[in-house]
């Protein structure tokens, strides 16, 4: 699908922009792939590992999602959008709520209405477990966007546009994420802990990239999609990474669960579960036109609830090990 075709990633130089970038060159041969990101260091360090010599396809735009005059140049002859940018970090965005908001809501606008006003075939968001019943500011500004591209499809009129959603858990050793926290914490002998009853969705950066791209083919615009994926228990997180330790119980976070979930019981009704992954349909008119793409799917119970604590899914600590060690 993506051969010769022109496709635009935002926050394209983060963990999933990275990788992304690496499946789709490997996989694909597209027309051009532009890495669309505020930093231009990262660029540079990006363009060291894909190379224009070796990879002539590649294009770096120095950009912001809150520019909207930027991203009108950006999405010039664009024909897919994998929308990854935002502020995701849980503490500085209850400390900087308006940049937050300016980012991952505005920026989830302003993408809307330049791929709208450009001709852009197909926006794939990427959203969180956190949006799901949010309580924090992180996990509300993601709820918000995901509503807005989902409305991107009705708002859109007589354009073609399609607008979708990929909600996942959290992403193995990314950025900022507790592996590599734990690993560095490794050397002074004590990890901290903040609930030994906690547990978190779980997919790997690779598997994360191929369920989005999965998803950006299938698409028909208005789907919200989920995988079906593992949950861990943040102790035996700590025994696979480091089983010598000692552990502390600091408590929980502000702005923390004690579970997460991905899709919450009041949205069950709406949910259609096919072998590997759910699509929360949406509440507008167009989705009757476009649902058949989807009926092989059959409806969840009305008492549904994807949550990481009851997920039967559950990964061993030699499991987790072998995912580690990948990294």
């Amino acid at each position: 699908m993506l051969n010769d075709k022109s496709i635009l990633i935002t926050g394209g130089t983060g963990s999933f922009g990275k990788k992304c970038t690496e499946i789709i060159l490997k996989r694909y041969k597209p027309k051009r792939l532009i890495i669309f990101s505020r930093d231009e260091l990262k660029q540079f360090e990006m363009a060291q590992q894909f190379p224009n010599s070796k990879y002539d396809c590649i294009r770096y735009f120095i950009g912001d999602v809150r520019d909207k005059e930027r991203l009108y140049r950006a999405f010039h002859n664009v024909d897919y959008i994998i929308h990854a940018a935002a502020l995701k970090q849980v503490p500085a965005a209850e400390y900087n709520p308006f940049e937050a908001v300016k980012t991952n809501i505005l920026g989830a606008q302003n993408v809307i209405n330049v791929a709208i006003d450009q001709g852009v075939k197909k926006v794939i968001a990427l959203s969180t477990d956190k949006a799901a019943n949010p309580i924090n500011l992180y996990g509300a500004t993601k709820l918000c966007a995901d509503k807005l591209f989902i409305a991107g499809n009705s708002y859109v009129g007589e354009d073609d546009t399609k607008f979708s959603v990929v909600r996942y858990g959290n992403v193995v050793g990314s950025r900022g994420s507790v592996i590599p926290f734990f690993m560095k914490m490794k050397k002074t002998g004590v990890l901290p802990i903040t609930d030994p009853r906690m547990t978190r969705f779980w997919i790997t950066l690779e598997q994360g990239v191929n369920f989005v791209l999965q998803c950006l083919e299938q698409m028909v615009g208005g789907e919200l999609f989920v995988p079906k994926i593992p949950s861990m228990n943040i102790m035996d997180l700590a025994k696979a990474i480091a089983p010598e330790c000692k552990t502390e119980i600091i408590g929980i976070r502000p702005g923390e669960k004690l579970h997460e979930v991905m899709i919450p019981r009041d949205e069950a009704r709406k949910v259609l579960e096919f072998d590997n992954y759910y699509i929360m349909q949406p509440d507008f008119r167009f989705w009757n036109r476009r649902f058949t793409n989807h009926n092989n799917g059959k409806l969840v119970p009305e008492d549904f609830e994807y949550n990481s604590g009851t997920n039967p899914w559950k990964l061993t600590i030699e499991e987790m090990r072998e995912m580690i060690k990948n990294l």
